[in-house]
């Protein structure tokens, strides 16, 4: 399953490894994917309309939910109005695997649903990959993806030391049938391994010293968690059931945003995010406008179309 799948970059380059659905390590050695290609393997893709529900695991502050939901909003092309470059035309590189995987033009269409609160770490400190997964079950049953987002403070196995976050789907009985909902799980790194998962806002543990950049919402752990959860959602929107788009074998694929690891502008380089744009007064890097004035920063896509990776800037 690819919730709990690593892809081992380890064994190519000796270095490192990252998890399956997660993004890249700073120090990724950016590999040459403008002659890959993602194959479809023919299972079915999340369609229509489809509810994301955010399960806050642990504490978070109002103002970092708020960061978090408002990237969330502004995937929809419906959403406030947004300056150019925006997080819904990102979003909307992922629209060309939907026409490559069929013919009668389906379309996804994502929407802030549920928040959920449990920010007294009802089930402790410490998490198993069943109990993330027993946490996204809280959300919706059908036409859902669940995001889990556990709070600076949380240990979850394997977090830091080979992901940053995971996705998959669980299977249910709803009304007698069975129906599969989509989940996604992320961690906080601001206190655990920024270095890791927060690059490239905090200097990298490993590769290239480079000189951190400035966080858009100036919340190193937050912003960094935005970075994993658009990966991950690229991968959840192409590959939701471990059948979809992707390279590799099935329980080690790479995905359409893993496809482009460390690749976040033109000019991107191992150690270096590329050419971001630059907020003039804060001096914050960022590369996509989002609702309610915000600003993010949001990895490559791979472009099955150009069979190279996409930036916004």
């Amino acid at each position: 399953m690819a919730s709990s799948t690593i892809f081992k970059l380890l064994a190519i380059f000796s270095l490192f490894n990252v998890c399956i659905a997660s993004r890249a390590t700073p120090n990724s050695l950016v590999e040459d994917v403008q002659t890959q290609l993602l194959k479809y393997h023919k299972g079915a893709l999340l369609q229509g309309r489809i509810s994301v529900n955010l399960i806050w695991y642990g504490k978070f502050t109002p103002s970092q939910r708020a960061i978090v939901a408002d990237f969330i909003t502004s995937l929809s092309p419906s959403s406030p109005s947004q300056s150019q470059p925006s997080v819904a035309a990102w979003w909307k590189t992922t629209e060309k695997y939907y026409h490559l995987a069929s013919s009668k033009k389906p379309s996804l269409s994502l929407y802030l649903n549920k928040q959920i609160l449990d920010d007294s770490y009802s089930i402790g400190k410490s998490l198993t990959q069943k109990q993330l997964v027993d946490l996204a079950s809280k959300g919706e049953k059908m036409n859902a993806i669940n995001v889990v987002l556990t709070a600076s403070d949380v240990a979850v196995d394997g977090f830091c030391q080979n992901r940053c976050g995971t996705h998959g789907s669980k299977s249910v009985a709803v009304n007698g049938k069975n129906q599969k909902f989509a989940y996604i799980w992320v961690g906080n790194s601001a206190t655990q391994c920024a270095g890791y998962c927060a690059w490239p806002f905090h200097q990298p543990i490993y590769g290239p010293q480079t000189s951190p950049l400035i966080a858009p919402n100036n919340d190193v752990g937050v912003d960094g968690m935005v970075i994993n959860l658009a990966t991950l959602l690229a991968g959840t929107a192409t590959n939701p059931f471990g059948n979809g788009f992707y390279q590799g074998t099935a329980d080690a694929p790479l995905e359409a945003a893993t496809a482009c690891p460390g690749v976040y502008a033109k000019g991107a380089y191992p150690g270096y995010a590329g050419d971001l744009l630059v907020e003039k007064t804060s001096g914050a890097s960022y590369n996509a406008h989002g609702a309610n004035g915000r600003k993010y920063v949001l990895p490559a896509i791979y472009d099955p179309s150009t069979s190279k990776c996409s930036t916004l800037v």
